[in-house]
């Protein structure tokens, strides 16, 4: 599976385009300002600070993996370091979703999947307006990620244990229209496409969905692109590690690519 990984790496690498290889005002726009601005802001450093100690962090967790697991480590017993070592994402990902999520300014914030929640601290950081929403389905791992929320001191997040199949219908119940949604757990096609599906309901023209490791397993790689084709989808954008999804009604549909 790693070596596909890798193939694909290269396949996407070659195909892919920067922003001068863009050729929609939208796609454009949102390369020069968003993607490809790598200015450092003080959040950054507050939230990589607590990544460092999560890094240095002994404690033992039992892991409650409703989803596909790992492709690293298999085992249910694993300490904190090891978690944030091989599942948060990496800073470069993490400050790109802080950027996209600042730039399209949502009211709220569904994401999939907190983990010790870094990428939680980044969107609730970007976006201190917005409720966020975040859901785990490891208790351990969610008494972690809410010990971090706390030091911190986010106050917009809310953190919610349990199966995504289960909760999220019920989150979905109380906000509409979504404005931006990020789903990074269980890395199933079924259940990625039942994602998408029950999203759909709750979209409107400015909707964002972001999927992560679009190209994690051949299942995953048929989920995006069920996605990208479906009838309601105008724009995406594959930057390998993730993939954005538009729904902009009046637009062509579009598929581009871009390195990252």
């Amino acid at each position: 599976m790693q070596f596909n990984f890798l193939i694909d790496f290269i396949k996407h690498r070659i195909s892919a385009n920067n922003r001068h290889g863009t050729h929609s005002p939208f796609v454009y726009k949102l390369a020069d300002e968003v993607i490809y601005n790598f200015k450092e802001n003080e959040d950054s450093k507050i939230i990589e600070k607590h990544r460092i100690s999560l890094l240095n962090d002994n404690r033992a967790l039992n892991i409650t993996d409703l989803g596909a697991g790992s492709l690293l480590n298999k085992e249910t017993s694993k300490k904190v370091k090891e978690v944030a070592a091989n599942a948060l994402k990496k800073p470069a990902l993490a400050q790109l979703l802080y950027r996209l999520s600042k730039y399209f300014n949502p009211s709220s914030i569904i994401e999939l999947g907190t983990c010790l929640g870094i990428t939680t601290a980044y969107f609730a950081k970007a976006n201190p307006n917005a409720k966020i929403i975040t859901i785990e389905g490891c208790p351990q791992t969610g008494s972690i990620a809410a010990e971090g929320f706390n030091e911190m001191g986010l106050k917009n997040v809310e953190l919610l244990i349990g199966n995504f199949d289960n909760v999220l219908p019920e989150v979905l119940k109380t906000i509409n229209p979504l404005d931006f949604v990020y789903v990074d757990g269980n890395h199933r096609k079924d259940a990625t496409l039942n994602y998408f599906e029950w999203c759909l309901a709750n979209k409107n023209d400015d909707t964002v969905l972001i999927f992560d490791d679009i190209y994690w397993s051949k299942g995953m790689k048929e989920a995006w692109e069920e996605i990208k084709n479906h009838h309601e989808v105008t724009v995406t954008i594959d930057m390998f590690w993730i993939g954005l999804v538009f729904f902009r009604k009046g637009q062509a549909k579009e598929h581009f690519k871009l390195k990252y």
